[in-house]
């Protein structure tokens, strides 16, 4: 094997060996505590959301397990953690309701295929949202509670290796620029010839 492709063969497993043990720390975190406090739940079900929206999809349209199998482990995760928010904050009843609200959203998403496909879409910004209300709840109690630094390094680590896209991404979209702007150029020359 060339060594870039070792490379990528390494993140992909180490990102799904890390996946699997994403939320531990943070589990054991508030196990040892008894509290959630410095969690925002609203964070957690948006994550949910985000991680059902890609894993119905993936299995919608027939990708490779092995393309998708972090992702009912790390749905597994969050209900683990989102019980414990649950249990920690009184509020037990409403493990039930979201539940009912998750298994309608797993059904609906399939009705019709611009549904799906439209969900996919939104995931980025679903991602987003949960992790700027995890942030707005830190920075509103100015007090990190129970948050796991842990599982948020661990989550660096996964995103990390969808760097390089982002690189590709902006690179990709500066050539595109730098070939309109030339081209107007050129445009601009050809018509001055032609006068």
């Amino acid at each position: 094997m060339m060594p870039h492709t070792e490379l990528l063969v390494f993140a992909n497993w180490s990102t799904l060996l890390v996946c699997m043990v994403l939320k531990f720390p943070q589990i054991l975190s508030i196990m040892r505590a008894g509290s959630t406090e410095g969690l925002s739940l609203g964070s957690v079900l948006l994550e949910v959301t985000g991680f059902l929206v890609f894993l119905r999809y993936q299995m919608y349209y027939e990708y490779p397990m092995e393309t998708y199998l972090e992702y009912p482990i790390l749905i597994a995760q969050d209900v683990v953690l989102l019980l414990f928010i649950f249990y920690y904050t009184g509020s037990m009843q409403n493990a039930l309701a979201y539940s009912g609200i998750f298994f309608a959203l797993w059904n609906v998403l399939i009705l019709q295929k611009w549904i799906i496909d439209l969900a996919l879409n939104l995931c980025t910004v679903i991602s987003a949202s949960s992790k700027f209300l995890q942030l707005q709840h830190l920075w509103r109690a100015k007090d990190s509670g129970q948050a796991s630094a842990l599982t948020w390094a661990m989550a660096t680590y996964t995103s990390a290796i969808l760097l390089r896209f982002i690189v590709m991404l902006i690179l990709n979209l500066w050539v595109t620029l730098v070939i309109v702007k030339y081209r107007k150029k050129e445009d601009q020359k050809d018509a001055k010839k032609r006068d």
